[in-house]
């Protein structure tokens, strides 16, 4: 009998190859269909109260904050509860039959007036008590025929036909009053101009065609430029700002009125559900109302639609997810507890300078990867490009310079702060005085930063209130920070680096497989529109450009990089000199692919959305973006697990700062400043440390979470180059000079930060050069300073990079 042959058995390679496809296979079977196509906001519509009597050809405005009708001289407010219009009294009296429209700017309402042959003023307006009293006046450089006004900000745009049938248009800084009106190039096309309307550090105007009206946008950057059509008539108006990029307008095409959005970032069209405007009349006026519009109809009845979003709630396999990981990260603090009970300064501090260099380097790279690369990075890059990549580009080369020559010479001193260098090399205040800014710093422009944005995030997934997220999120990072010391936080930050790496890598391999066979064009249309633009040569210090990350980067790691506390007391704790330096290259080898794989998020997020741009919820902000596809477009489980990232990204470093700080004020001040200062209270009094700057960082995220901010990245560069340059250029005069003293370092110090405050305010350059001027202005001035004073006459043994210095 013949025996069939058996095929030999694969290989564990090529199982586990085929079960991770199966795996794979199984997983996008069970995302289909995931992803809507139905709009993620909703509508609410209705009526208010009818115009009131009298009220023939009326106008409606918005001042401050409140509904009010112009007509024929008289004036009106709606009653809070909707139902009624109350009479108001015009202060002075006075007809108000020449109000064409208003804007509010510089925190203030304007009215557009002027006569039959066209505008020729703005003037402020205010309700005081039942009474609309007028302001002051701005006279338009010439009268306007069909004119319209808009504003950015505190600047105030005007535009319309000047009388030899020429278009116009100016702008006034209301900040700078003396300059009056400028004139600015208008758009290169014919036809009447419908709407103005600012977004975004941009300017819109619709212009009137027989067949369909056109869009233009103005920026500083690329001037006029066509923006897709709106496929229809945009009524006059309507034009007006959402959020912090969509407008929203009332468009009829074919006989209905529909409710329309436009995304600025991706310039993509999506109309909202508002049946109650479908069959609407031409309305007579509109105005901007809560978050949508109002308008009121040739029978006297005024309607209302109003742009709503939505909270998209975990489910139990989610939050399983979320709860495994932060008992795993409490469960890790606890272990380390247990087994360091008696810890000392080395233990708490240092880890015992026993941590590997390959842990102590990816620990650094889930430092310096915190929730602002996984939540603010992506919605940087989604809003404009890579440029910022740049600086990972660039930082890379410092960091070998760093590996080589500075890390060895500060793990020789032995520190567990590295302002004991300052004290050593200089002088004991020069210590105090950097780590107190040092200090502020890490509290002031990262710690509440990097625990609001995940706080936001977890707002717009869950509806959770963003002051429980805060409370949450920074109570847990406490608890297993103050029980584990360093072991605990270099430890949870290996965990943290793959959790959060692979909920990157997951989002980002779900968005190309749900764009499908749309994926090619959408990719062409991001390269035409720069989106993974890297490199900017131009010599513009108004722009974060190849020259100025090389700038900062000379600065902010290869001269200074001592100055991180947070950064060098990973390297402090590895084994020698040697696994100092390896630890370096370890983080440098990561830091690219890492950059990279955040940025994509960023460009795949605007490709996204691009394609379903009904999937924008108008009224988040720009930094929610990430996390509202998490919540909105992710499967159950997987959506826990990316929060579970967002944990991972923020809580690690939130860790190190709180540890560090803690660290900086016990080594720094309570062993300086104590009466009788023993090893045991040190450590115990980093401890209680650890709670109160974690309560700080909770506060002044509370006190973020009530401001509208455009984008959390750059106020943490603004912040960071306000407050952190003063005392990093004093590592350089200390290591790379022989001659600067003590009194130098300290004028140095104080004058930085002077004149970088001053620069900041008239804000000469862009944010990402404010650290770099600090740095460089603290090393110029201190060094002139230096010379006005003897040279120091202590040993300069082992403290700077001279080879002589050191034998």
């Amino acid at each position: 009998m013949s025996i069939p042959a058996v095929a030999p058995a694969p290989s564990l390679p090529r199982r586990l190859l085929r079960g991770l496809r199966l795996f794979a296979a199984t997983a996008l079977l069970a995302l289909g269909g995931t992803a809507a196509a139905e709009n993620l906001s909703t509508v609410a519509s209705g009526s208010l109260a009818p115009l009131p009597a009298g009220a023939d050809q009326p106008r409606l405005l918005v001042v401050d904050g409140r509904d009010v009708v112009l007509s024929a001289g008289k004036a009106w407010a709606l009653a809070s509860d909707g139902k009624a219009w109350q009479p108001l009294t015009l202060a002075p009296a006075g007809a108000t039959a020449d109000v064409r429209m208003a804007v509010n700017a510089g925190g203030q309402t304007w009215l557009l007036r002027g006569t039959a042959d066209g505008s020729d003023r703005l003037q402020g307006v205010r309700l005081q008590g039942d009474s609309l009293a007028l302001g002051r006046t701005l006279a338009l450089p010439v009268a306007l025929r069909q004119a319209q006004v808009a504003a950015l900000g505190d600047v105030l745009y005007v535009a319309g036909t000047g009388a030899d049938g020429s278009m116009r248009l100016y702008r006034h800084a209301l900040a700078a009053e003396a300059g009056g009106w400028q004139a600015q190039p208008a758009w290169p096309a014919p036809g009447p101009l419908v709407a103005l309307q600012g977004q975004k550090n941009g300017l819109y105007a619709v212009i009137g065609d027989a067949t369909g009206d056109a869009l233009w946008r103005w920026t500083v950057d690329q001037g006029w430029r066509q923006a897709p059509e709106p496929e229809g008539h945009i009524l006059p108006g309507s034009l007006r700002a959402l959020g912090q990029a969509h407008l929203l307008m009332l468009v009829r095409d074919a006989g209905a009125t529909r409710l329309r959005t436009f995304h600025t970032i991706t310039s993509a069209w999506a109309t909202l559900d508002a049946p109650a405007t479908a069959a609407a009349p031409a309305p007579l006026a509109i105005v901007a109302r809560g978050n949508g519009l109002a308008w009121a109809g040739a029978d006297g009845a005024v309607h209302y639609a109003e742009v709503q979003g939505g909270k998209h709630l975990l489910g139990w396999l989610d939050w399983s997810v979320i709860v495994i990981y932060l008992v795993g990260m409490i469960g890790i603090g606890v272990y380390f507890y247990l087994k360091d009970q008696t810890a000392s300064e080395s233990e708490f501090f240092v880890g015992g300078r026993s941590i590997p260099f390959w842990a102590a380097g990816i620990s650094l790279y889930a430092t310096n990867t915190s929730s602002i690369s996984f939540i603010a990075i992506p919605a940087k890059a989604f809003e404009t490009n890579w440029q910022y990549l740049t600086n990972n580009l660039v930082a890379v080369l410092g960091l070998m310079f760093v590996a080589v020559w500075i890390v060895p010479l500060l793990r020789r001193l032995d520190l567990m702060s590295v302002f004991s260098y300052l004290e050593t090399r200089f002088h004991p205040a020069i210590r105090m005085l950097a780590s107190a800014l040092a200090i502020a710093m890490q509290v002031g422009s990262r710690l509440s930063v990097i625990l609001f944005l995940p706080a936001l995030a977890i707002a717009t997934i869950t509806g959770i209130d963003v002051v429980w997220s805060i409370l949450i999120m920074g109570v847990f990072t406490i608890i297993y920070t103050v029980m584990g010391g360093m072991r605990a936080v270099v430890w949870t930050d290996f965990v943290q680096v793959f959790v959060k790496m692979g909920g990157a890598i997951f989002a980002i391999g779900f968005i190309v497989w749900t764009l499908g066979a749309d994926f090619d064009g959408i990719r062409e249309a991001a390269m035409a529109e720069h989106k993974t633009k890297l490199l900017d040569f131009s010599f513009d210090l108004t722009k974060a450009t190849v020259w100025g990350f090389i700038f900062l980067v000379v600065f902010d790691v290869v001269l200074t990089f001592p100055k991180d506390q947070v950064l060098m007391q990973r390297t402090l704790a590895t084994k020698s000199d040697k696994e100092a330096g390896r630890s370096i290259w370890i983080f440098a080898a990561i830091m690219i692919p890492g950059g990279f794989i955040f940025y994509s998020i960023g460009t795949a997020l605007w490709m996204y959305y691009k394609h379903n741009p009904g999937r924008l919820d108008p009224l988040l902000p720009i930094d929610a973006t990430f996390p509202l596809f998490i919540a909105a477009e992710l499967p159950p489980g997987v959506t826990g697990l990316i929060i579970a990232g967002i944990f991972a990204a923020a809580m690690s470093t939130l860790s190190s700062i709180i540890n560090s700080v803690a660290t900086l004020l016990s080594v720094d001040f309570y062993d300086k400043l104590a009466r009788n200062p023993t090893e045991r209270g040190s450590v115990r009094f980093a401890e209680i440390m650890t709670v109160v700057v974690g309560l700080a960082g909770m506060g002044l995220a509370l006190v973020l979470s009530r401001y509208d901010i455009h984008s959390l990245f750059d106020v943490s560069i603004e912040l960071a180059g306000l407050l952190g340059g003063g005392f990093a250029g004093a590592y350089t005069l200390g290591m790379f000079t022989r001659r600067a003293n003590s009194p130098g370092v300290a004028i140095g110090i104080a004058g930085s930060i002077a004149l970088t405050l001053l620069a900041w305010s008239f804000d000469l350059v862009h944010p990402y050069f404010y650290l770099g001027i600090s740095i460089l202005l603290c090393i110029v001035i201190g060094y002139l300073a230096s010379l006005c004073f003897p040279a120091p006459a202590r040993s300069l043994k082992g403290l700077t990079i001279y080879r002589q210095d050191a034998t």
